[in-house]
């Protein structure tokens, strides 16, 4: 089992931001259960942890822990990319690809 450290950088209480708090909320609850530490960071009233982590959009959840770093952008409604990114599911192969 693994510790998930996640940070979620949003840009004030947008519609947006919102959902993608839900969102996240949501995958954590269903999905990490207590394994995880979630902070929501405002760059509005934080611009100096945005311009330290190069966030150029918001939302942007940025996975620290477990290695490696990743990133992803968005409202976080497609919980298939998010579980991806956090490592949850494996990365989906083309099995029917013929070599040539």
């Amino acid at each position: 089992m693994h510790y998930y450290l996640l940070k979620l950088y949003i840009t004030g209480n947008t519609p947006k931001s919102q959902r993608a708090i839900a969102n996240l909320i949501e995958i954590c609850n269903t999905q990490l259960e207590d394994q995880y530490e979630l902070k929501i960071i405002d760059v509005l009233e934080e611009p100096e942890l945005a311009e330290m982590e190069r966030i150029l959009v918001t939302p942007t959840l940025i996975k620290q822990l477990p290695q490696p770093i990743q990133r992803i952008i968005g409202d976080l409604s497609n919980a298939d990319t998010v579980l991806l990114g956090l490592d949850l599911i494996p990365e989906k192969r083309d099995n029917n690809r013929k070599e040539s």
